[in-house]
Formats: structure tokens, C-alpha cells, sequence
């Protein structure tokens, strides 16, 4: 009789893989904050994050740390497609999910700065700009309530003169924006899920789920399976790999930094072209990021990369705007990952007996991802 030949040893499996109550595939921002949730709310449960990566690296510890809830030009251009109940219903979930994320991890571990969000707009641009100032009291009467600031949106031209920036005519403030470090929003989330007891194994990839009556099943790249009572997908722009049913769609969003530039004067979040492109100061380079406008269809992939096309429009938009006339150098490209999708909502319900997802947060998951964790974690819990 030929033996039982598996990759996992006796040991391996009794110790590492079994009970597991909870199984959240993703440890990211959502994965997290659900695995967080759960051990808060049901200390004795075994709850286990599967993350493929060494690190949380789609879009958690690769997005650019903005603190923000919607610029104009993207909550106007939202009221397009969405009633306005649903803009500002999102808009109140970013926001709330921001406080939660402060509350959690602490300004300090964020190293969260209230330095406002900005956005600019070109010359040529000035109907844009001058619709968007049009409707300034509209917006700022509707998030009084969530804010509990009653001028959130203001024009602030003076400003731009201050920042060094060239060709821009008009700037608007989003005063109740700020910025954090997302290494060290990663690295609080991934300390504290580990005081509380949820165990992360990194460099496993799960290529399947099956959903049976009482249980489910997590099919590995390694040959083996795990078995979980529950199981929770927060891998965002990465989960119809999983369940390609899921209305989330993958985003490719390209970033670039410079090496440190001496008395650099550009403070706070800005925000161009409908949220598209975006950049900020941190540790006194500048990071700038987007362009995914440009080649839509080309950067609707989960595959990490780079293209020349996007990477000249960055470097454009930082030669001629935000730094003209100065000489600097790129010290680092990359990519992440977004999850986007028609409906900006985030889904957040079951998808079998035993899964459910918590997906979709529409390029604002540091915004809206703990919220989100949180209300998949809740589902999970009934």
C-alpha cells in the first residue's frame, strides 16, 4: 500500500491549520481591522489572516496616505451617476472610518498631520474650476453634519503662489483633509492584530474557496486546503481572482518619488485633474502618483508594473507644475493595486453559506477601509 503524501506534516497541521473559526484572506487595511474587530468583540476565537505577499502590498502600503473623503471635482462628478443621498451617505462612511482608523491606531502611530487637502486647476480649466466654486456652500452645508465644520471647502488662491507652483489659476482647501505614513499605519495595524491574539501567515496564496453547509474549504497554491468555519475576502482589487462574479473591477494606479529636495515648500494633499493625479510632501520629496486616465483600459489590470506613457505624464505634470524650473531626480517607482467599481459603495455581504466580502474601496481605502473591516467582521459575527 503506497503511503498518504501530503506537503503539511502531522504537526504542521494539528498545530498551525486547524480550528481555525475565522479565515480572512488579505491583510490589508480591511483584513486588519476585521481580524481586530473579532478578536475585540470574541477574544476566544481562532481567527487566521492568509496574506500571499511577504508584505500587505496591493494597495495598503503602496497608496499615497491621504486622509481624504472626496475632492470637488469628484464629488460633483459622483452626483453624476449616484443620488445624492448616496454621495453623501459614502462621504459620511470615509469620514467615520477615518476618525476610526485615528482612534485605533493614534495620531502619533499615523503620524497624521492636519495640513488640508488641496486642489488645483490650470488655467485652462476655469470652467471647471469655476463650477466647482459655484457650488462650494452647497457641498459645505452638507457636511456640516458629518464634519462638524461648517466651511470645509474654501478658495484659497492666495496659496498658490506660497507652494511654487506654475501655471495653476485656481486652488480650492479642503480644510478638514490631513495625511498620514502608510508604513506606519501597516505597521501599528499589524502590531495590535498581533496583541490581540489573530495569527497572519505570509507567502500563501489562496487560489480557491469552497463553500460547503457548515464550514469552508481554502484551496492553496502549495497543494493543500484549510478548513475554516468562516471565511472573510478582503483582498479588494484582487478578488475576482477568487470570485469573479464580484462587481469590483482591478485599477492600476503608478507612483513615483524624488530623492529629498532641499526647502521644499509644498505642504498638504493636492489633488488634479478629478482625483486622477495627486502628490504631497513626505520627508521633504515629493510623491506623486495616478494617470490611470490616460490608458484606462490598460491600467484595468491586477498585474503590477510600470508603462513609459503614464510614468512622462507624471514627470511632466512634476517638471512643469508642481516643481518648474528645478532639477530633481526620481529615487523610486511602483504600482498598487485599487478595487474599483460603477457604484462607489464598498460590498460588504455574504457570497455563499460561509464567505463573505468586504471589497470595493474605490481608491479611499484609507479612508473607509476600517469602517469596512469592521462591518465584514460584524457580518461574520451575525
Amino acid at each position: 500500500m503506497s503511503p498518504n503524501i501530503s506537503f503539511l506534516s502531522y504537526w504542521e497541521r494539528e498545530s498551525f491549520l486547524s480550528g481555525i473559526d475565522v479565515a480572512i484572506i488579505g491583510s490589508g487595511i480591511v483584513g486588519l481591522n476585521a481580524a481586530i474587530t473579532l478578536k475585540e468583540e470574541q477574544p476566544h476565537l481562532k481567527v487566521v489572516v492568509f496574506e500571499r505577499g511577504f508584505l500587505p502590498y496591493g494597495a495598503s502600503t503602496r497608496n499615497a496616505g491621504f486622509a481624504c473623503f472626496g475632492s470637488l471635482t469628484e464629488l460633483i462628478d459622483d452626483l453624476k451617476t449616484h443620488s445624492e443621498a448616496e454621495v453623501f451617505a459614502l462621504v459620511e462612511r470615509r469620514w467615520r472610518g477615518l476618525q476610526r482608523l485615528r482612534e485605533r491606531v493614534s495620531d502619533a502611530a499615523l503620524d497624521y498631520k492636519s495640513w488640508g487637502g488641496y486642489e488645483i486647476f490650470r488655467a485652462n480649466e476655469h470652467h471647471i474650476a469655476e463650477d466647482c466654486i459655484s457650488k462650494i456652500d452647497y457641498f459645505n452645508r452638507n457636511l456640516e453634519s458629518v464634519t462638524h465644520q461648517k466651511t470645509v471647502y474654501q478658495l484659497q488662491n492666495e496659496r498658490i503662489t506660497t507652494q511654487g507652483f506654475l501655471g495653476i489659476q485656481t486652488l480650492i482647501a479642503n480644510t478638514a483633509e490631513g495625511q498620514i505614513d502608510t508604513g506606519k499605519m501597516m505597521s501599528a495595524l499589524l502590531t495590535l492584530a498581533q496583541q490581540k491574539g489573530v495569527i497572519i501567515y505570509n507567502g500563501l496564496t489562496i487560489n480557491n474557496i469552497h463553500d460547503f453547509e457548515t464550514s469552508a474549504e481554502l484551496e492553496t497554491d502549495l497543494g493543500f486546503s484549510i478548513k475554516s468555519a468562516k471565511v472573510l475576502v478582503c483582498t479588494n482589487g484582487f478578488a475576482k481572482r477568487l470570485l469573479p462574479k464580484l462587481e469590483v473591477e482591478p485599477a492600476r494606479n503608478q507612483v513615483l518619488i524624488t530623492a529629498p529636495i532641499r526647502d521644499l515648500k509644498i505642504q498638504g494633499c493636492y489633488h488634479y485633474d478629478c482625483g486622477y493625479y495627486y502628490f504631497r510632501n513626505i520627508n521633504n520629496r515629493i510623491l506623486l502618483g495616478g494617470g490611470r486616465n490616460i490608458n484606462k483600459a490598460g491600467e484595468a489590470t491586477d498585474t503590477f508594473g510600470l508603462t513609459d506613457e503614464i510614468q512622462m505624464a507624471l514627470e511632466k505634470l512634476l517638471h512643469e507644475v508642481i516643481l518648474p524650473n528645478q532639477k530633481v531626480d526620481i529615487e523610486l517607482r511602483w504600482s498598487g493595486i485599487l478595487g474599483i467599481g460603477e457604484q462607489k459603495k464598498p460590498i460588504v455581504e455574504y457570497v455563499g453559506k460561509n464567505v463573505v466580502v468586504a471589497v470595493r474601496m474605490g481608491g479611499m481605502g484609507v479612508a473607509i477601509g476600517s469602517l469596512v473591516g469592521e462591518e465584514g467582521a460584524s457580518l461574520i459575527l451575525g
